[in-house]
């Protein structure tokens, strides 16, 4: 039997859902899950220093290898010691294969079998990005998991749309596979299939028997409501080896965490925490609330009593009125808050399955997050 050079351990199953309670050990450091990484797309999450992002409890943050390949470039990062020493940051890294730009740059590229083209955000120069180039880039960088490219395209979509893309993501993948050579670093695959539980299965199943370290569901939280999602994860999650890590890409809100740990999932990633962070959105466990509304310009009282971040050693008027005179303090501060909070969440979870106690937790979060507890939703 192959031992694995990242060895996932499975320390406990939930028996009344799907959870799961795992360590995955990676180059630099170990990451326990299920696990919220947070969003540093160009070497940085937003509004933080990485003592700041060390602080939240995180054990892995993900950077972006278009966004990064762009600007410094990967190159000037590998003269620079790699991405961990460039930023300063001592636990494992993932680098999304800059499949995701497929997407969200879709006015500004081109996708064939041999690679997708892009027109650069920055200065709109013309940039290629192959299977391999992403490997290449992703190596230079010296991420502990690197990504393999996939083609994502917009939800709903025909089904010979989804069909095409899964196929050429299947193809992409085996390419990368070839070329990772870093023996210190991981490559996940990345399941695709749309809303189509049948492929998604096939995909699955192909990707399976080339074999790689890890399974990402991608091509999610891309328009779909999330009852659609919750089905695909029902449907696709079963299918992953049960020894090898599950990542569900971009995803997402606090009951969509939950609900994904609930399925089987291991990993998830979001810019919410901070992108809402600096809108003045924060997240508790009795919802979220709008720190600019005028009902907390004279509340005393913190965001949430029970949080050791530093943003609840202030009162919700002192943060409203950071907002209100836009002070880049207050941005600061909820992003800092919010990761924490995605953190904690995370932290209950492993202790709900480890407890065996998991679908209570589930029954908890789904009434306590609805809208109805929030200032209004998302």
């Amino acid at each position: 039997m192959t031992v694995s050079r990242f060895p996932f351990e499975l320390i406990k199953k939930d028996s009344n859902t799907s959870a799961r309670r795992g360590r995955l050990t990676l180059t630099h450091g170990i990451v326990e899950t299920p696990a919220f990484m947070p969003v540093g797309t160009q070497g940085t999450v937003k509004g933080m220093t990485i003592g700041q992002v060390h602080d939240t409890g995180a054990d892995i943050i993900l950077g972006n290898t278009y966004h990064l390949a762009l600007r410094p470039t990967s190159e000037l990062v590998a003269e620079m010691g790699g991405l961990h020493r460039f930023i300063g940051w001592d636990k494992p890294i993932l680098t999304d294969s800059g499949g995701f730009q497929i997407f969200s740059l879709g006015d500004l590229n081109k996708v064939t079998e041999k690679e997708a083209t892009f027109k650069s955000h920055l200065n709109g120069s013309i940039i290629r990005l192959r299977p391999e180039d992403s490997i290449r880039i992703q190596q230079e960088l010296g991420s502990d998991i690197a990504m393999v490219l996939d083609h994502v395209i917009a939800l709903p979509a025909s089904r010979e749309a989804v069909l095409d893309a899964m196929h050429r993501s299947i193809r992409w993948a085996e390419r990368c596979k070839i070329v990772a050579t870093r023996p210190d670093q991981a490559l996940f695959a990345i399941v695709q299939g749309g809303l189509d539980i049948e492929l998604r299965t096939q995909c699955a199943e192909k990707l399976i028997d080339i074999g790689f370290d890890g399974y990402a569901i991608g091509g999610l939280s891309v328009g779909e409501p999330p009852v659609e999602m919750y089905r695909v994860l029902d449907g696709t999650c079963p299918v992953l080896p049960e020894t090898k890590p599950r990542y569900l890409m971009g995803v997402g809100t606090p009951i969509d965490l939950v609900e994904g740990v609930a399925r089987g999932v291991d990993m998830f990633d979001c810019v919410m925490p901070t992108r809402n962070g600096r809108n003045a959105l924060a997240f508790t466990p009795d919802g979220h609330i709008k720190i600019r509304n005028s009902k907390h310009a004279k509340d005393p009282n913190p965001i949430d009593e029970s949080c050791p971040c530093v943003a609840c050693k202030h009162s919700r008027s002192y943060l409203r009125h950071l907002f209100m005179a836009k002070e880049m303090l207050g941005p600061i501060l909820l992003s800092i808050h919010n990761v924490t909070f995605y953190q904690r969440l995370m932290a209950e979870a492993r202790q709900a399955i480890e407890a065996e106690r998991y679908r209570d937790f589930l029954e908890e979060k789904r009434h306590r997050f609805q809208p109805k507890h929030s200032d209004d939703p998302i």
